[in-house]
């Protein structure tokens, strides 16, 4: 009999982060008088907007650049970001909702086996390094994992 090596992992995804332009230029005072659920940081020069279904925190610049974060799926962040383009049209923006990518997914899990984070790093260098003790960055192309050292 063959040993399983199939390991099910519970991945929680806790965080979506996208971009998307609007291709016009936003009067972040207007959307702060008007809008609902607004925050107005006139020192940085934005407008913090959150909605509630799907629950998501935007970051509007009035270049049209607009940061959603919260979301717990893709899905969720591209409903969250079509909706806020359709509230800054409802405020009476020419909004043409445009340049949308998913720029970081946020999971974590518990691994089913310890990771001595040290022995890791040395084998996986130049990619892998130790920031402190008490995680790992391991980066390829494409993403970056970090590592937690959890006393459970």
């Amino acid at each position: 009999m063959e040993p399983d090596n199939d390991i099910a992992l519970d991945i929680l995804i806790t965080n979506v982060v996208c971009v998307f332009k609007t291709r016009c230029h936003l009067n972040l005072r207007k959307i702060a008088l008007e809008g609902t659920n607004v925050i107005y940081k006139r020192d940085v020069g934005k407008v913090l907007m959150k909605l509630r279904k799907p629950r998501i925190t935007a970051t509007i610049w009035s270049s049209g650049k607009i940061i959603c974060t919260g979301a717990t799926s893709e899905e969720d962040a591209k409903t969250g970001a079509r909706r806020l383009a359709r509230v800054l049209q409802k405020l009476g923006f020419q909004v043409k909702f445009a340049g949308y990518k998913v720029v970081n997914v946020l999971a974590v899990c518990t691994m089913p086996f310890e990771i001595r984070l040290p022995e890791f790093t040395k084998k996986n260098r130049p990619i892998a390094r130790y920031k402190n003790l008490l995680f790992l960055c391991y980066k390829n192309l494409r993403s970056t994992l970090l590592l937690q050292q959890c006393n459970i």
